[in-house]
């Protein structure tokens, strides 16, 4: 994996993973990759790696079965969709918002590129 210079290594761990369970690579209860797997296949620090499987925990995403492993929790899915929408929210649609307003792009014009989306989802046609 690159990783990138502008934020820690260990959040960007805790990404990856939070990624692998919101795509359904882990499902709620199924097994997660030891620390030492993940930091093997990343090749990262061991500690590096427990720092994000720790923040993982105390955000109730994976819980740890003692001598047997770290499993993604059932409420893990929720949480993240609920987490990432509220980023959605909060980071992506005031640049969207800005971005409409300078090219007199609306709603309804996003509506109906999202109509056409769902029809036909390979041959997008513009306005």
């Amino acid at each position: 994996m690159n990783f990138s210079e502008h934020k820690a290594i260990y959040l960007q761990i805790f990404d990856l993973i939070c990624d692998e369970i919101q795509t359904g690579k882990y499902k709620a209860g199924e097994r997660i990759p030891s620390i030492r797997n993940y930091s093997e296949m990343l090749e990262v620090n061991h500690n590096t790696t427990l720092r994000a499987f720790d923040l993982l925990q105390r955000n109730n995403l994976i819980f740890n079965k003692r001598g047997m492993g770290f499993y993604v929790s059932a409420q893990a899915m929720n949480f993240l969709k609920e987490k990432r929408k509220q980023e959605f929210i909060n980071n992506f649609l005031p640049k969207l918002f800005e971005k409409m307003e300078s090219l007199d792009f609306t709603i309804k014009d996003i509506e109906e590129l999202y109509k056409q989306r769902k029809l036909n989802p390979t041959n997008m046609h513009p306005l």
